[in-house]
């Protein structure tokens, strides 16, 4: 018994029709007669009782035809499995993500990710939310590293909450300690402070500004344009001082003064998205498990 002989078979008694069932199947209308009547061999059973423009099953073939749709979904999940299988032995996952994201959350997951997976491409793109949203949009990214809330005008997106970070303020050691050397500063106690300033369409950026103004002033930048690793080394030269995540700090310290924002403080919240409409490839999925359980 082969599974292309039940799958004519299948075809025949739902169609109730053998030229139909012939091309249902894709085959010539005889090699799928020849195939059905060699399962009815191999039976030792009619299946079907056959009148001019009249075809109903014999009690043989009620009886086959649901054990016939079982085997041939079984079949059908079993090679699914297979490629699934395949998937995470070759093929890419394209990841959007902050900078910030990359320097701090992304590396040893990456990491662990290729250990596991070595014969998965990763091909990271970083960019602020804006961008890594409308690179999603037009299926440029299988998946993203996003700061919540997104634009109210982000196409639709499924998100999941990664991390909730908190925002903390770097500076050079050898220049004054913000805040008059208070273990925690408030966001007023940069007002007059020079600031060390990401570029345009950066989360931080808009994060930082938005907390400043909403305290009662402009921030007043010293350098503005960078992305992180930039930043962090024109803190590092006494430029200025930034607001960067504590993930960021906490990897990239050496040679800064770490403060931390006086409650309620600020933070961002993380999320992976992907596209609604689109089910992210099998690796993908795969990186989105490890990422939600780190």
């Amino acid at each position: 018994m082969q599974l292309q002989q039940l799958q004519y078979f299948v075809a025949v008694a739902e169609t109730r029709h053998f030229t139909r069932a012939a091309e249902v199947v894709h085959v010539a209308q005889p090699s799928l007669s020849q195939q059905i009547k060699a399962l009815e061999r191999e039976l030792g059973a009619d299946l079907f009782l056959r009148a001019r423009g009249n075809i109903t099953l014999t009690d043989a073939g009620e009886a086959l035809l649901p054990l016939a749709r079982r085997i041939l979904a079984d079949a059908d999940t079993a090679r699914h499995e297979v490629l699934e299988l395949a998937q995470l032995r070759r093929g890419r996952v394209r990841l959007g993500a902050t900078p910030s994201l990359c320097t701090g959350l992304l590396p040893d997951v990456l990491r662990a990710f290729h250990d596991r997976y070595p014969g998965i491409q990763l091909l990271i793109e970083e960019g602020g939310s804006h961008d890594l949203v409308r690179e999603l949009a037009r299926g440029a990214l299988d998946l993203a590293l996003v700061v919540l809330p997104l634009p109210t005008a982000s196409p639709a997106l499924t998100t999941v909450e990664l991390l909730r970070e908190d925002l903390v303020v770097v500076s050079s050691p050898e220049s004054p300690r913000p805040g008059g050397g208070r273990r925690a500063v408030r966001i007023t106690d940069l007002e007059g402070e020079r600031l060390v300033m990401f570029r345009h369409g950066y989360d931080l950026r808009e994060l930082t500004v938005a907390a400043c103004r909403s305290a009662g002033f402009e921030p007043d930048f010293a350098v503005e344009g960078g992305e992180m690793d930039a930043v962090l080394g024109f803190v590092r030269a006494g430029l200025g001082m930034a607001v960067v995540p504590r993930m960021v700090a906490a990897r990239s310290g050496r040679g800064l003064r770490v403060t931390p924002l006086a409650r309620p403080g600020l933070y961002r919240t993380i999320a992976l998205a992907h596209r609604s409409d689109v089910a992210p490839p099998r690796a993908a999925r795969e990186l989105q498990r490890m990422l939600l359980e780190r």
